[in-house]
């Protein structure tokens, strides 16, 4: 794991090595194992590394290849190591040894500018080729790791991170405010829906799947990969169904356990989560080496407020997978003293850019601290599990059955239901009549569930033109892709790349700043090619919803935890509780935003006087669920990054 940065001149002009100096110091603020740079007269490439794996130790970091002349400064974890010592035909001599960045350079020996199609793993990357004079490079399909860049007619420059590339005296450090529309017109999580651009007007990022190529004064960015459903997997029976899939996620799960340190993975009480560490667990006991778990729980003096069928404490269920699993060491985090307001300029820091997902913010940062103090150099999660191996909502699957006129299995699908979560069939069959059939909306319409209202300044919105640039993405003012069911929408989730940027920004810069690398095989290209494939009637079966991997989960969670369709969990239900000794102040930074002039012309003001009208209540820990809530505190990290802007 790296930070990686360099710059290139495109007019031949001699580069002021002290320009590469400044980078490489403004990424002193991360641990290090090796600092080092290469360079010539016309390019810069410099690597501030972290070794995570055993190849990675001692490793030559700018690497150049002096008998092709080409030089590699990456990022990156390469997972399928097995199948490119085949491709590229790596002596069995050499295989244990090399670097993840030799195999990389290898690869684009082989095929060039295809060479990202073929690697599998979480990876950016740039090699200078002295012979053609061009710089190329990549970001992984999901864009694990961040990419920045600046380029002008005459200069191009790169980094992990855009603090450094600030440092240069030719960048000037403008506000997108395009960016910026696009965050505060999407109500969900994605930042914006340009995966190209950043906060700063002068800097872009190379967006997930795509590759860069700097060559003869033109820097091109170019879409390598698309993840499309391709042909339906057919196989005899469910056995073999499951049987496949575990072949695909153990080895998903394995190559991400390679590291000369500990292994830890996030543990919740689900499904996601608990499937990689039973499959990591049992695979580290084949070495005897324990895998150690991170929770978050709630504060100690926090009383659950959340209906029968949520629980914010998953504890019961934690204990019983690592009970279940062995050979785990648990670690349960509580993080007390810590809230989503205090932890807010430290968060935009380690960011670079507002983000949305407060709630969490504490306790992800949280186990990332937890993490270091256990020497852990991988850290698992299941991050993606809910659109690849937790595929599978009933109704959405039972309004696909009610539409297609298979009303016997429906019939004999709502029996096993019933069974399973309980409850009134009639109302289960208009919740799916409603889901097949949405035009029933219209000609009997019901109670509306309130919505996180628009954050968004309509005269900014209109002067940016957001909304027209939304629509020409089929997405409309809610921030929701238009005329399309979950299946449509999951299908658009692995077709537009923009959904990547905003947990991968987390993912990376958290990892850098711990010296612990993030991994998730339920992110695996292979794993999410594999789950596309499969008929959807492997995924509700006889009642059971995300039907697939709890199968397959089968000796490797308890029942308990692996059969549960009645409660979930939710994480973050304690922010507010947590900010009441920090309300005052809450309070008070919220009226001083409401009486900024230019914050208030970029949001949207009837929203924020609405909200405030409510702050003004005595906090009650139940308010972390309302919407105006959320607003608020989406609308003062936007402040806070703002005036650390200007």
């Amino acid at each position: 794991m790296s930070a990686i940065t360099g710059i290139y001149h495109l007019n031949g002009e001699p580069i002021n090595i002290q320009y590469g100096r400044d980078l490489m110091k403004a990424l002193q603020k991360y641990p290090s194992d090796a600092i080092q740079t290469w360079h010539t007269d016309q390019i810069f490439l410099g690597c501030h590394a972290q070794w995570i794996t055993p190849e990675s130790v001692g490793e030559q970091l700018p690497f150049y290849d002096y008998e092709r002349q080409c030089a590699i400064t990456s990022d990156a974890l390469i997972d399928n190591r097995k199948e490119l010592f085949e491709r590229l035909r790596i002596e069995p001599s050499v295989q244990k040894h090399i670097t993840d960045s030799e195999l990389i350079l290898r690869a684009y020996y082989k095929w060039q500018d295809d060479a990202p199609k073929f690697l599998v793993g979480d990876f950016a990357f740039m090699i200078w080729d002295q012979k053609k004079q061009r710089l190329f490079g990549a970001r992984d399909f999901s864009g694990s790791r961040t990419l920045y860049y600046y380029k002008n007619h005459e200069k191009f420059a790169f980094c992990t991170i855009i603090e450094p590339l600030l440092s240069l005296p030719y960048i000037e450090k403008k506000l997108n405010e395009q960016w910026l529309a696009e965050y505060l017109a999407l109500p969900g999580m994605v930042d914006a829906i340009d995966a190209s651009s950043t906060p700063y007007k002068n800097i872009g990022q190379v967006p997930p799947s795509h590759s860069i190529s700097v060559e003869k004064n033109k820097v091109t960015v170019k879409r390598y990969s698309y993840i499309t459903q391709g042909k339906r997997l057919k196989l005899k029976s469910n056995e073999e169904y499951v049987e496949a899939f575990q072949d695909v996620f153990r080895e998903a799960v394995s190559c991400r356990l390679r590291t000369h340190r500990n292994v830890g993975s996030q543990l919740s009480g689900g499904l996601d989560s608990g499937a990689v560490v039973g499959f990591a667990a049992k695979h580290l006991q084949m070495g005897k080496k324990r895998l150690h778990t991170f929770s978050s729980i709630p504060a100690h003096d926090f009383k659950d407020f959340s209906p029968n069928y949520l629980l914010a404490d998953e504890t019961p269920y934690i204990q019983s997978t690592a009970k279940y699993v062995g050979g785990i060491t648990e670690h349960y985090c509580s993080f007390e003293g810590k809230d989503s307001y205090s932890e807010m300029n430290d968060f935009l820091n380690i960011m670079e850019m507002p983000y949305k997902f407060f709630e969490n913010s504490f306790w992800l940062k949280g186990i990332f601290e937890k993490a270091q103090e256990e020497d852990i150099g991988v850290l698992l999660s299941g991050d993606r599990g809910n659109f690849s191996i937790s595929w599978g909502d009933a109704y959405d699957y039972y309004s696909l059955l009610l539409k297609k006129l298979r009303w016997v299995h429906l019939y004999q699908e709502l029996d096993y239901f019933n069974e399973k979560v309980g409850g009134s069939r009639s109302r289960k069959l208009r919740i799916i009549a409603r889901s097949g059939f949405p035009i029933l909306d219209r000609i009997f319409p019901q109670e509306i569930a309130y919505k996180l209202p628009s954050l968004i300044n309509p005269e900014f919105a209109k002067q940016t033109g957001v909304y027209s640039k939304f629509k020409e993405q089929g997405i409309n003012q809610d921030g929701l892709y238009t005329n399309t069911d979950i299946f449509g929408i999951r299908k658009k989730h692995f077709e537009d790349v923009f959904h990547w940027n905003a947990s991968s920004t987390l993912a990376t810069k958290l990892s850098l700043r711990h010296s612990v690398w993030k991994r998730d095989p339920t992110n695996d290209i292979r794993v999410i090619r594999f789950c596309l494939s499969l008929p959807e009637g492997q995924y509700v079966q006889k009642g059971m919803d995300r039907a697939l991997v709890r199968r397959a989960t089968k000796n490797y969670l308890p029942d308990n935890v692996r059969l549960n369709q009645q409660i979930h969990g939710v994480q973050g239900a304690d922010w507010v509780h947590r900010m009441m000794p920090n309300w005052e102040g809450f309070t008070d930074e919220l009226q001083k935003m409401s009486k900024d002039n230019y914050v208030m012309e970029l949001l949207n003001p009837p929203v924020i006087k609405a909200a405030l009208e409510k702050v003004k209540q005595t906090p009650r820990p139940e308010y972390a669920i309302d919407p105006d809530y959320k607003i608020l505190m989406r609308s003062l990290i936007v402040y806070r990054f703002i005036k650390k802007f200007l």
